[in-house]
């Protein structure tokens, strides 16, 4: 007969025998379904050429473009006039207009934007494109773009996103991780609850370093690649480019390191667009020839 002392103490030591190790089988599993949705929703960015994961439709991204954006200017204070209503309104209309010549040329078809710009009183030194061409400039960052040319920079990265579909596709790649996640907390749930924090921990480590940011600060270049063409097309100064991200890395002050942020740096900016320049000006020249660089 077992007395209770013995029994207390097979009993710990099944206690601490009863956590498992990480069950790679069901990791393997959801691996492959996130490679099969991965694989299966592919489309091709416009102008860039880049494969993207993208799942939603383009006028269901667009319904939620014009309710975010009018949800936005509710509750906002919405310059009705004024000069820089004008800028920002001329501007937007002639990278609009080169913004649907270069769809056409790149898919054969119009963008389907129902194109809107604004300008939102505010501190803030931001801008912002839905999807849909839904786009509104804040005062705050008229004094850093300094002149039109800035502006049209600003404005066409904006629109770059938009034309990306880089909304829809960070939704269908937010799916992606939740798949993974899921697949990494059921391989982790036989472990006792320390290594499972653990196993859990390294997992978002992992996924917010080496994917989520990465992945942000692709979009971020992609979108001055595209708004930098659209610029040279609409007869702007591509050339002011780095010029205004070296105005913003002044106002900026000191920012984290690159690889902690969802954007590159001013200074990896600037260097992008120098290596883009070259194609940028041939755009502009063919496009404006009585402002021949």
């Amino acid at each position: 007969m077992v007395n209770r002392r013995q029994y207390a103490r097979r009993s710990n030591l099944g206690g601490r025998r009863r956590g498992g190790g990480f069950r790679w089988q069901i990791m393997i599993l959801f691996a492959i379904g996130a490679a099969v949705y991965y694989f299966a929703n592919q489309e091709t960015v416009p102008i860039t050429g880049r494969k993207q994961l993208r799942t939603m439709d383009a006028n269901a991204e667009m319904q939620l473009g014009l309710q975010s954006y009018q949800q936005i200017l509710a509750d906002s204070q919405v310059l009705q006039r004024g000069p820089v209503v004008d800028a920002v309104n001329e501007i937007g209309v002639r990278l609009a207009r080169q913004a649907e010549g270069m769809m056409v040329e790149e898919t054969g078809e119009e963008t389907g934007f129902d194109w809107a710009f604004n300008v939102i009183e505010s501190e803030q030194a931001n801008a912002f494109a839905l999807p849909g061409g839904y786009t509104a400039v804040y005062t705050g960052l008229i004094p850093i773009a300094e002149n039109e040319d800035g502006l049209a920079v600003i404005m066409g990265h904006e629109i770059g996103h938009a034309l990306a579909h880089h909304g829809a596709e960070r939704m269908a790649q937010q799916n992606m991780q939740r798949i993974v996640g899921a697949g990494v907390a059921m391989g982790a749930g036989g472990m006792d609850a320390g290594a499972q924090r653990a196993v859990m921990g390294v997992f978002g480590g992992i996924s917010q370093y080496g994917f989520a940011l990465p992945f942000s600060r692709k979009h971020e270049s992609e979108a001055d690649e595209i708004g930098l063409y659209l610029v040279a097309r609409a007869c702007y100064d591509p050339r002011e480019a780095p010029r205004l991200w070296e105005r913003m890395g002044a106002q900026a002050g000191a920012t984290p390191p690159e690889f902690q942020s969802t954007h590159p740096s001013p200074d990896t900016r600037i260097q992008d667009f120098q290596r883009l320049m070259p194609r940028a000006i041939e755009i502009y020249n063919a496009s404006c020839p009585n402002k021949i660089r």
